[in-house]
């Protein structure tokens, strides 16, 4: 068994991505990514098992970051409008740092791959930790009751939208703008 390298591993990764959202994913294949990769193909076979293999990892991947991401200086003795502050303002910033993962994670979840992949149960476990959050927030009456995963996703698709503007050039002040969607985002969820 060949030892694996951890370089060429990430070039595969970033090869995939680059790949994926410059051409989609109807049209990528293990030999365009690995002469992306500057690889033959033979070794992505022993990185991945296959393309669906080396995608849903590579989704996971990237998942396991945005979540991290989300909860970053999160705390449990932060209000109801702090917690969803920072974590827009979390959120945000991975997008907007992360432009190739954030496009990447947009495709990803619109393809039919996702569903056949059945990810939710993959996924879930690393987004506890701020499910928790809201739901404590749910619970002292400071969030509509209702369950955490639709009020996150009040807080998070307007950024998905404003990320995407920004990255079309199509804003002139992204702050302004974000200030916007946290008030929109908050007066949607408070109780």
């Amino acid at each position: 068994m060949r030892r694996k390298d951890e370089n060429k591993n990430q070039a595969i990764f970033d090869s995939t991505i680059q790949l994926i959202n410059e051409i989609g994913f109807v049209d990528i294949s293990m030999s365009k990514i690995a002469k992306r990769a500057g690889l033959s193909s033979s070794t992505i076979y022993v990185y991945y098992e296959s393309k669906e293999d080396l995608l849903l990892k590579l989704y996971l991947s990237v998942k396991e970051k945005l979540s991290r991401s989300m909860v970053m200086n999160v705390h449990e003795d932060m209000d109801a409008k702090e917690l969803c502050h920072m974590f827009m303002t979390n959120s945000l910033a991975f997008m907007i740092e992360n432009k190739d993962w954030f496009l990447f994670l947009e495709q990803f979840s619109t393809s039919p791959l996702m569903n056949k992949l059945c990810l939710d149960e993959a996924t879930s476990p690393m987004f506890e930790p701020l499910f928790r959050h809201f739901e404590k927030q749910i619970q002292d009456g400071k969030l509509k009751p209702m369950k955490a995963e639709l009020l996150l996703s009040y807080c998070y698709q307007p950024l998905v939208q404003l990320a995407k503007a920004y990255h079309n050039q199509q804003l002139t002040d992204i702050d302004e703008e974000f200030k916007l969607y946290v008030q929109l985002s908050w007066d949607a969820i408070r109780s």
